[in-house]
């Protein structure tokens, strides 16, 4: 059992590491503060935004856990680190070719105190690149 709990630490850990970058990598995205748009000036946007790209991490780390603990715990911890880091890139570049192709500036609207539509779109297509790389993961 003390194995186990070392290994769910590690785990957790490294899944704490990768949901920290992948929240600056959001908040380089978007103008300003992310943190005080959301609990200070409380947009909803910015909180939708970014509980989408805490819960697409969280999926690709369960994931990448989940399907290859069986291989060793580095091995499996090695598939969390890399494959998180590339869904923060991922979500990022979705971010911005969904800037590149809609109108206005995204994290402008995004880091709006009125609700905005947009902020659902950039949660679906967040939830969906995380879903595209938890299909291909694989121990």
């Amino acid at each position: 059992m003390l194995a186990s709990i070392g290994y769910a630490v590690a785990y957790t850990g490294v899944g704490i590491m990768l949901l920290v970058v992948g929240a600056l990598a959001l908040d380089l995205l978007t103008p300003g503060h992310l943190a005080k748009h959301i609990y200070e000036e409380r947009s909803v946007n910015a909180g939708i935004a970014l509980a989408a790209g805490l819960l697409g991490q969280g999926a690709i780390a369960f994931t990448t856990i989940w399907t290859n603990a069986t291989s060793g715990f580095g091995r499996a911890l090695l598939y969390t680190v890399v494959f998180g880091l590339l869904g923060v890139l991922l979500q990022a570049l979705v971010f911005l070719l969904l800037d590149l192709l809609t109108p206005g500036r995204l994290g402008q609207h995004l880091t709006e105190v009125a609700f905005h539509p947009a902020s659902l779109i950039s949660a679906g297509a967040t939830l969906a690149v995380s879903a595209i790389i938890v299909a291909s993961i694989w121990p």
